[in-house]
């Protein structure tokens, strides 16, 4: 009888050269200093990922379990999603943004906008096409093209332009030469607001270059003031050369069941959707019922959940003023960007190595996001209120404060 071969014997495949190009995914490395913290004895308190802690809300799960023992939902569903979905997204779309959409072929279920986004550069990304991409970002917004073959022009987002972007800097050889053109406001990981200038100019831009642009409004409802973030179809010509990209994940405390959208330019939507209909089978017919109560539930809801933010980001940033930090209060998103003080002598990930090892206490370094995020670091609005006061006073006696 043969005998399996042991780990030391197992033969080593190498992997595609496509994924040399990847830079190593920061979070997996905060994921192995955690597991080493928990060795050691440490209670962490995870501010890291953006995680959502809250609880899905009552008729989305309700919506879930009356959709799971009706047996049609256990087969495959239609790989366009389902019509039911579709239409709950166009009248989400029209009552949040005034945004009218043809439910048939402007808009496309996914399994989560991250895989959306992946995907999308894979539809039109080819070997050594240019694509227009933040930096910092999240991190699908490069890797995407990266995987696609494409290359990646670095779009700087710096603290003195409040992280909005300098169109004006891009030579124009670049513009002309470019494919991809990728944006997302509210700003993950700055937490920038967008401006109508921003949208307007980046319409121009792709419109005069034969540029697909791509928006990324996963944090379109999480804002904290007077001042609403706006989608990008809103703006004339928008669906001329774009799409954008949703999330239940962030909106509706849904990020575990994987399901978001993807609206606009219907040709690109035909292309995105033949592509998946060879990768994958779409989001499970059960969920897609729970996206429509999610979509249909009251403002009342969803305000609910932006004052849990709103209270969070209160109680952080007097925490961290209090501590001598400069902090930028944000006005949207779930994150805290701040700014390590050149008086420390640290990089980023030196920072939140030392702040995990000190205090239990987990925070994304800024250069997870790209090399413009170096002197930053990323604090996750994801613990209950009590939590983040504990963070606060380990991270006030830990001495790491300017």
């Amino acid at each position: 009888m043969n005998q399996v071969k042991s780990d030391s014997q197992a033969l080593a495949f190498p992997p595609a050269a496509r994924l040399s190009v990847l830079p190593s995914y920061i979070f997996a490395r905060l994921d192995e200093l955690k597991a080493n913290a928990v060795r050691s004895g440490s209670e962490l308190i995870d501010l890291g990922l953006g995680n959502p802690d809250g609880a899905t809300p009552e008729a989305v799960i309700e919506a879930l379990s009356r959709s799971l023992v009706d047996v049609r939902t256990h087969g495959y569903p239609p790989f366009a999603g389902r019509t039911d979905f579709k239409e709950a997204i166009a009248a989400f779309m029209f009552r949040r943004y005034g945004v009218k959409l043809d439910p048939a072929h402007e808009v496309l279920p996914l399994i989560g906008s991250k895989e959306g986004l992946a995907h999308l550069a894979l539809a039109y990304v080819d070997h050594k096409d240019l694509c227009l991409v933040p930096n910092p970002c999240y991190p699908v917004h490069c890797r995407g093209p990266l995987l696609a073959g494409g290359v990646v022009h670095p779009i700087p987002l710096k603290a003195e332009t409040n992280f909005l972007p300098d169109f004006e800097a891009i030579p124009i050889a670049v513009a002309a030469q470019s494919k991809l053109l990728i944006l997302n406001y509210p700003n993950n990981p700055t937490a920038a607001m967008g401006t109508d200038w921003v949208m307007e100019k980046a319409i121009a831009l792709c419109r005069e270059n034969g540029i697909l642009l791509v928006h990324d409004l996963a944090y379109g409802e999480l804002y904290f003031g007077k001042r609403r973030p706006r989608s990008l179809l809103e703006f004339p010509g928008a669906k001329e050369v774009g799409v954008e990209f949703h999330t239940l994940s962030k909106t509706f405390n849904m990020a575990g069941w994987r399901v978001g959208f993807v609206a606009g330019n219907h040709h690109v939507i035909r292309t995105l959707y033949s592509l998946k209909t060879n990768i994958d089978y779409g989001v499970f017919a059960a969920i897609q019922l729970a996206g429509v109560a999610a979509l249909e539930l009251p403002d009342s809801e969803i305000q609910e959940i932006r004052d849990t933010y709103r209270q969070r980001r209160d109680l952080i940033v007097s925490g961290l003023k209090a501590m001598g930090w400069p902090v930028t209060v944000p006005e949207a998103t779930m994150y805290i960007w701040l700014e390590i003080p050149r008086s420390l002598g640290m990089t980023s990930a030196e920072f939140a190595e030392a702040l995990l090892s000190k205090t239990g206490v987990i925070v994304t370094p800024g250069v997870a996001f790209g090399s413009n995020g170096e002197r930053f670091i990323r604090i996750s609005m994801v613990a209950p209120h009590e939590r983040l006061q504990e963070a606060l006073d380990r991270w006030k006696s830990s001495g790491l404060t300017p």
